[in-house]
């Protein structure tokens, strides 16, 4: 009998690299590896996981966008429901983030717990551990995962 897969929280951010990435440029499972602060075994395993599931069209890493806004819109928050935690330091994630911050004020921010964060709020667990890094190593990445996040929550 065949196993029934399921996505993992790191197919998100490697549906959504892919969709940032220009038509015509091809990344390499390592490019996207290095992006993510990932493995490339584990990227290739996502891109299994992503082709199965239709968000990546067969046979191939280009995203089906329209698969994509739909799972993020509809499904992302029940397939991986945010996990609050205490306050303390951390990197600025959903309402607090880069994209949404001047759209709110909010006397409860939201970080990805970090020791190097830049300020202080509940703890929301990131779709993947390396998430922290991502304001450094590829901000536009970063930018729409805060906003994955502010679907969550």
């Amino acid at each position: 009998m065949n196993k029934q897969e399921s996505l993992k929280p790191i197919d998100v951010a490697v549906v959504v690299a892919l969709a940032l990435r220009h038509p015509q440029t091809a990344s390499t499972y390592s490019e996207l590896a290095e992006e993510l602060a990932v493995s490339a075994s584990t990227v290739h395993g996502s891109v299994q996981r992503l082709q199965k599931t239709g968000l990546l069209r067969a046979g191939s890493r280009e995203p089906n966008l329209h698969e994509l806004r739909n799972y993020l819109v509809h499904g992302v928050k029940h397939s991986f429901p945010p996990i609050l935690g205490r306050v303390m330091k951390g990197v600025p994630t959903a309402h607090s983030g880069p994209a949404l911050s001047d759209q709110f004020e909010s006397s409860n921010p939201f970080v990805w717990p970090d020791v190097h964060g830049s300020i202080r709020g509940t703890s929301l667990t990131p779709l993947y551990p390396r998430a922290v890094r991502l304001p450094a190593h590829s901000p536009q990445l970063y930018q729409v995962l805060t906003l994955i996040d502010a679907l969550r929550v």
